[in-house]
């Protein structure tokens, strides 16, 4: 793949291959960016921008091999075939190219070393670096040969390595869509924007808030604790009546949190009526708190289910295997791998709705996007659908799990039947789920949400780079 992109700009601006290197590394290696640029700003511009300089390489030194000239940077007068000179004509002496080399290169600099002359940014040639550290530095050049390479992966926002631990030494190409699921070619399905475990149709920045929230036991710390309306530190309390004395001094109400003095009884505090304001805040705080309880509890409980069926997929593998040990002609039983797939794909999906319906349906993620009427009927639309989902991949499951290896013909396919007709109905409820986010919840927002589209095969097959 790195060897196809440098080829495109190599043959498009007719350049050496450190030239077409640096300007696709400047631009992230994005060979359309590198057209674009071409074509709305010139090619002067554009190698300008990449800090590249193209030297006639007709023109050659008329001075002699044998001869000697003085390094502008150490002074010393050294002999001319001891002398490298870089595209933007900047000559010194190969000893001081050396140790700019090894600096730049021990600082982590080596995709892009700028020529060591006063306020010359154009950048080194590839090769000639190589030649002088590999004489000083064998290991360092195998470093910074290494380097170039991995550039190819850290700087192409098309190009990722799997996030799976341990690394399997894989990275992975997407040519269109960059928020897209993908699966590595040692099994690892992740999400290819934020490189978290496939999440989709829950977004990723929906996952991020999602964990953070989940985070160290933010969920209790909501229901059981108060902030301060002075030093807005957190105090929690236990038993007693309402008036809470904070450690910065600050008496303030349990109840609505607000500000109060320290004369009280068991039942009120002198001077304080708790405003309706502070009441509806911590009405709406609490009602919020047991709605995140029922998203969080689903979630949970569908992400245990999942790994259950992880294993059951497993297992239902080796039936397969069992099942045509014993029979005497070839039999399909692809219907039993499609059915596991189906199930440990559509559970993931229901999984992550939750997160997504929680932010979605809230009044944080895009509360200025939809009325809350608006907002009431898209949560309904969205749960009737998750709802489908949710009653049939139980059924789907229960059929998985039972031992219809051991059933007489006739019953066997009967259950053939039923996991087959279920795989076929899961697949288009799950896509009727996102059909429903993608034209009835996200039509008309003007927040851009970018939400992995549905795949029915599951993640793509991504293209391996190793």
């Amino acid at each position: 793949m790195q060897r196809e992109d440098l080829q495109k700009v190599m043959d498009l601006l007719s350049l050496t291959e450190h030239h077409a290197r640096t300007l696709l590394i400047h631009y992230r290696w994005d060979v359309d960016n590198v057209s674009e640029v071409l074509v709305n700003k010139g090619k002067d511009r554009l190698y300008e921008e990449a800090c590249v300089t193209v030297r006639n390489n007709g023109h050659s030194s008329s001075l002699q091999s044998s001869s000697l000239t003085t390094c502008e940077v150490c002074m010393e007068e050294v002999p001319v075939n001891k002398m490298t000179t870089m595209d933007c004509g900047h000559c010194f002496c190969n000893n001081c190219w050396t140790e700019h080399f090894l600096v730049k290169i021990n600082e982590g600099q080596s995709r892009r070393i700028s020529c060591m002359a006063h306020k010359c940014n154009v950048v080194c040639d590839e090769g000639k670096i190589r030649i002088n550290v590999s004489e000083k530095d064998p290991d360092l050049a195998e470093k910074f040969d290494r380097y170039i390479l991995e550039s190819y992966i850290e700087d192409n926002k098309r190009v990722k390595w799997c996030p799976s631990v341990p690394h399997c030494g894989y990275a992975i190409r997407v040519e269109y869509d960059e928020f897209c699921e993908v699966e590595c070619a040692c099994g690892v399905q992740f999400c290819f924007s934020c490189s978290s475990e496939a999440h989709s149709p829950c977004s990723c920045k929906m996952l991020e808030l999602w964990n953070q929230k989940t985070k160290d036991g933010i969920d209790w710390i909501k229901i059981n604790t108060k902030n301060c309306p002075k030093c807005h530190k957190t105090v929690e309390k236990h038993g007693g009546c309402n008036l809470v004395l904070c450690i910065c001094g600050q008496p303030f109400c349990w109840l609505c949190g607000g500000a109060t003095g320290l004369q009280h009884n068991w039942t009120s505090i002198h001077g304080h009526t708790c405003e309706e304001e502070h009441m509806a805040k911590a009405a709406r705080a609490k009602s919020d708190s047991l709605r995140y309880m029922h998203h969080l509890d689903r979630f949970k409980a569908h992400i245990d289910s999942l790994k259950a069926e992880t294993a059951l997929k497993k297992k239902l593998q080796s039936k397969i295997l069992s099942m045509e040990a014993c029979d005497k002609q070839i039999v399909d039983y692809s219907w039993v791998t499609n059915g596991a797939e189906r199930l440990v794909i559509s559970r993931r999906i229901l999984s992550y709705s939750y997160p997504f319906a929680y932010f979605m349906f809230g009044d944080v993620f895009v509360s200025e996007q939809m009325t809350k009427d608006k907002r009431i009927i898209r949560q309904n639309l969205f749960e009737q659908q998750q709802q489908q989902v949710e009653s049939h991949i139980e059924k789907l499951s229960l059929f998985l799990a039972e031992p219809f290896d051991e059933y007489p013909e006739d019953k066997f396919k009967e259950s053939k039947m039923k996991i087959i007709t279920l795989t076929g109905v899961m697949d288009r409820l799950c896509k009727n789920l996102y059909d429903c986010i993608d034209n009835e919840i996200l039509l008309d927002l003007g927040t851009t949400v970018n939400i992995a589209p549905y795949r029915s095969k599951g993640a793509d097959k991504a293209e391996e780079i190793d």
